[in-house]
């Protein structure tokens, strides 16, 4: 076999592969990109469709499994060869302590992290959306904030109420430290009876997320990924400033 047909074969394997982790996964890494300054390996992370939790959900529906994210998350946060994580959120909630699990996991990674919110970063895909760095959405997309519910058999004491008022609790806290909200504001719009027709809760599009500050800019990919390269750069520039001072 000659050298460009194994180059070749070996080339298509990789395809493959890349492939079927998109499939599975909903995740790339894309090449590396150098423009002046800027420089640097992104991670492309997708959440779709329901957060699956604890309970497996019908075969029918789009899911984002939390036993995939976590250890992605952990070999992100470990591999040298990744600069930044870009994160792309079409979600219609699910699972909350799966999604704050997520959640926190982007939150405390070490390397720079933008979202963008495309169609919709509904209940617990607020959290998702809030936890990067910097956040964008797109114009039409829309975020739906609402009290913490279950559906199925649930226990009619006080002991339920007073832990679905804790588990709110935790929603408010995370998203008021990771965005500029204030906590009281996002409570308001969280308990409004006015906005929706059979729920309690609000509907923010695109550009009234902003204004209410709980997404930082409207934008889109483009805007995401700039925003992306020049935090990685910051980084970069911080860390070799501090081994500079470790020399001296």
């Amino acid at each position: 076999m000659g050298k460009k047909e194994s180059q070749g074969i070996e080339r298509d394997i990789k395809q493959r592969e890349s492939a079927e982790i998109i499939k599975e996964y909903g995740q790339t890494e894309l090449p590396i990109k150098e423009k002046g300054n800027v420089s640097g390996t992104i991670h492309c992370l997708t959440i779709i469709g329901q957060i699956e939790g604890h309970i497996v959900l019908p075969p029918q529906n789009k899911t984002t499994k939390y036993e995939h994210l976590l250890p992605q998350l952990v070999a992100i946060e470990e591999d040298p060869k990744i600069d930044g994580v870009l994160i792309l959120l079409n979600t219609v909630g699910g699972d909350v302590e799966a999604g704050l699990a997520i959640s926190e996991m982007i939150a405390s990674l070490n390397k720079p992290t933008v979202s963008l919110v495309l169609g919709g970063g509904h209940s617990i895909g607020v959290p998702l959306a809030v936890s990067s760095d910097y956040s964008f959405i797109a114009p039409s997309a829309t975020m739906m904030i609402h009290p913490v519910r279950m559906s199925g058999t649930v226990v009619g004491v006080a002991q339920t109420y007073e832990y679905f008022d804790k588990m709110q609790e935790r929603i408010v806290d995370f998203v008021a430290k990771n965005s500029k909200i204030t906590k009281e504001r996002f409570k308001e719009l969280m308990l409004d009876t006015g906005k929706l027709a059979k729920d309690v809760g609000s509907i923010l599009v695109g550009e009234e997320a902003v204004a209410e500050q709980l997404i930082d800019e409207i934008g889109g990919l483009s805007k995401a990924m700039e925003k992306l390269y020049n935090l990685i750069a910051q980084q970069k520039e911080i860390a070799k400033n501090n081994l500079n001072s470790n020399k001296e």
